[in-house]
């Protein structure tokens, strides 16, 4: 998925991919541990999605902290 496809989703739906990404790179780990693993270029596609995942979650948390902020003002 792409950035924007992660950004346009809500908080929920966020938690819940990552949850499956992180899922998914645990499995590939484990096939590649047991040399059954076909694309190794997988397991680093699964860490940049987490990566994307995290970074949204991030930025979601700044922006809120701004508003708060903002709003004691």
């Amino acid at each position: 998925m792409k950035a924007q496809e992660y950004r346009g989703m809500s908080d929920e739906q966020l938690e819940l991919s990552l949850k499956d990404v992180v899922k998914h790179l645990f499995h590939l780990r484990f096939q590649s541990a047991t040399e059954r693993l076909e694309t190794p270029s997988e397991i680093r596609k699964a860490k940049r999605e987490i990566a994307r995942i995290l970074t949204i979650r991030r930025q979601r948390q700044i922006e809120a902290e701004n508003q708060a902020q903002q709003a004691k003002q």
